[in-house]
């Protein structure tokens, strides 16, 4: 499976996007949507700006990577557990999903108890709310709501042409790969994903 239209705009959302790099809240350097030197696609040092189109194309590369792992459970699943499966990937690594009690849950077909499984996945507290996103995603077809990227989100995300084929992004250079950095913890997402979070408290 691939990830759906809705799939990657609540993704975006959760993730943010910056051009320039910055430390993220876990004190590493990170860039475009929520990309870090672990990735294995850029490697992020002080100082590197990119291009909306490098940043669409490095994420497009991302999502693949970390769709594999969610393929390779050898479990049927519906678009919407699939996409939040794949954003939970994203945010703890591919190691930390593969290893996770969500997927030993799935094998072991209690789809109700890897979706509680979620949101054990919740240090540092920040994340919370996108992991309760992820989890409403994942035990709510599209067809009876559209997802929130984080549960605090007054509304859902917004995919302009559901279902619709996600266009290719235009054809740019990407960085020459790296050896992939083992990743040991949770990323609580790009600068965007961190100001809804500071927002919402706030408000």
């Amino acid at each position: 499976m691939d990830l759906s239209p809705i799939g990657r705009a609540a993704l975006k959302s959760r993730e943010g996007e910056v051009l320039a790099a910055y430390l993220d809240t876990e004190k590493v350097w990170t860039i475009g949507v929520g990309l870090t030197t672990a990735s294995g696609l850029i490697k992020v040092t002080p100082g590197l700006t990119i291009t909306a189109a490098t940043s669409d194309a490095l994420f497009t590369e991302a999502v693949k990577a970390y769709a594999k792992p969610v393929n390779a459970l050898g479990v049927k699943l519906e678009q919407h557990q699939f996409d939040a499966l794949v954003s939970l990937c994203f945010n703890i690594g591919q190691g930390g999903f593969s290893g996770s009690t969500v997927v030993r849950r799935l094998k072991a077909g209690d789809v109700a108890g890897a979706a509680e499984a979620i949101l054990m996945w919740n240090k540092p507290a920040a994340i919370i709310s996108r992991r309760q996103g992820e989890y409403d995603q994942f035990r709510t077809p599209y067809t009876v709501a559209l997802p929130k990227a984080w549960r605090g989100d007054r509304s859902p995300v917004k995919a302009p042409n559901f279902m619709a084929p996600v266009p290719a992004p235009p054809p740019v250079a990407l960085p020459a790969p790296i050896p992939p950095v083992a990743e040991t913890t949770a990323k609580t997402g790009a600068l965007g994903g961190w100001l809804s979070s500071f927002f919402r408290w706030a408000a």
